[in-house]
């Protein structure tokens, strides 16, 4: 009988062995994937069973690149030295709490719980922490594009930050985009064919809901050629008095700007002074001030603008009159190289009365 109880206690002892090594470790719960804004604070639960003999490690690593990983704790202890980090172990529900607080932006990916049996044996479960971060606009977005008149054109823009930024497209001043309407969503501005009007500043705006969003300015600048008009085709003016001709240029690249009579190119000297007044680079203002009216100067002129897409010209026509127009034929003026223009003249008795009763005639 006593060798029967000996033989049943020996058989107890080693099935219950037995059970017991066929207990491996195990992972019953890891924390579902978190979302946390920079400066918050997040628990990552790792439940584990049976692993009383083995090492328990929470690790960051990076998945696009598994071969490196961060040990940041083993068993109930940290591993690294940051205040920011804490580790919590609850032996009644074997689960390892890691804390993480003040979160910052790099704290972002993906944390490993692993239990190492063998250095080919190892169970693991994994948790991604996403940190919600303002929308940074990328290097590769389009800066500025410079394009024909004609032409197509694109701009890009792309940008970073959690969740996931969305891009719109509007222009200065909420002008109409080439698309059509004041908003466009995408990440990509497309133009099949671009006019002088589409050129100014574009912005693209990237917004995620943190933070106030991105904003990059773009300048399309629309290379065209040159548009010439004259405000004031006819003019007249007595002799011996100033008087200044105008044209608007509008081209870009900005033209090479000539006045011309009877196919000669003029330039300054005592009789003519020319001066061009850029008001922004696509216009340009250029004036002609003929100086001291001489019969020969009477007729017409050309100003001519030309750059690499063409080359466009207006016309004035100079004519005589009777009475002095003023301005420019009032006071003297010095020019740079020049004498000084006369204070205008008195016109004779008899050319004066002439003068005033053909204007009263028209008028009556």
């Amino acid at each position: 009988m006593a060798s029967f109880i000996i033989e049943y206690f020996t058989l107890l002892i080693f099935f219950l062995s037995l059970g017991n090594c066929q207990r491996t470790p195990t992972i019953s719960h890891i924390t579902q994937e978190q979302i946390r804004d920079i400066g918050g604070q997040v628990d990552l639960d790792c439940s584990v069973h049976y692993a009383q003999d083995y090492p328990v490690l929470w690790l960051k690593y990076d998945r696009h690149k598994s071969t490196e990983s961060l040990p940041l704790s083993t068993n109930s202890g940290l591993i690294i030295r940051d205040s920011r980090f804490s580790l919590r172990f609850d032996a009644a529900s074997a689960t390892y709490t890691l804390s993480i607080k003040d979160i910052q932006e790099t704290d972002a990916g993906w944390y490993l719980c692993q239990v190492i049996m063998s250095v080919s044996n190892k169970i693991t479960a994994e948790v991604e922490l996403q940190v919600r971060r303002p929308p940074i606009i990328s290097d590769n977005s389009t800066r500025s594009i410079v394009t024909s008149q004609g032409e197509s054109a694109q701009m890009e823009c792309y940008a970073g930050g959690f969740p996931p930024p969305k891009i719109s497209w509007r222009r200065e001043n909420n002008a109409i985009l080439p698309t059509g309407g004041s908003i466009y969503r995408g990440n990509i501005l497309k133009m099949n064919s671009v006019h002088k009007e589409d050129r100014g500043t574009y912005y693209c705006v990237a917004e995620n809901g943190v933070g106030r969003g991105a904003r990059r300015n773009i300048n399309l600048e629309v290379e065209f050629a040159p548009v010439v008009t004259v405000p004031r085709p006819r003019l007249g003016q007595a002799l011996q008095y100033d008087m200044d001709l105008e044209c608007h240029v509008e081209a870009y690249p900005p033209p090479a700007i000539t006045w011309l009579k009877n196919e000669v190119q003029l330039s300054n000297n005592q009789h003519y002074r020319i001066s061009h007044f850029a008001t922004a680079d696509e216009f340009t203002d250029t004036t002609l001030r003929v100086i001291t009216i001489e019969k020969r100067q009477y007729g017409l002129f050309t100003c001519k603008a030309q750059n690499k897409l063409g080359t466009a010209q207006g016309t004035v026509e100079l004519f005589e009159m009777i009475i002095p127009v003023c301005p420019p034929a009032c006071g003297q003026t010095r020019y740079a190289g020049a004498a000084p223009a006369p204070a205008p003249r008195r016109l004779p008795a008899l050319a004066l009365a002439a003068a005033l009763a053909r204007i009263f005639s028209t008028r009556y």
